[in-house]
């Protein structure tokens, strides 16, 4: 007879709610003085409230120029939670970088190259 796994536990980095700030914490607030526009915040309610649900696999598709890291920098801040972003070039990575530390001036924005 096959093993059958039953356990219903939850993962642990699949947490459905975001969890509180420890003390000291700094909230993501987006410095911009734009606002969502198009299909951006149809984007931004789906992509949030799924990742509240607890999705872990999630895919934005556009066009160059249609406002994709906006939309994520807006659904960071309407989560509350860190983002690893991943670039496929060390120039889109710095142009990442200067973005991001433009949208959340008070946060730590890093950028990492790895050249293997």
């Amino acid at each position: 007879m096959p093993h059958v796994h039953t356990d219903t536990a939850m993962p642990m980095m699949a947490t459905p709610a975001p969890r509180e700030k420890l003390e000291g914490g700094r909230r993501f607030v987006m410095h911009t003085d734009y606002q969502p526009a198009g299909d951006q915040p149809t984007a931004i309610a789906e992509l949030a409230e799924a990742i509240v649900a607890g999705e872990q696999n999630q895919v934005l598709l556009g066009a160059t120029g249609t406002g994709k890291t906006f939309t994520m920098a807006k659904v960071i801040e309407e989560t509350q939670r860190p983002a690893i972003i991943l670039a496929p070039n060390k120039t889109l990575a710095a142009q990442l970088y200067g973005e991001f530390k433009g949208f959340f001036p008070e946060n730590a924005v890093e950028y990492f190259v790895s050249y293997y």
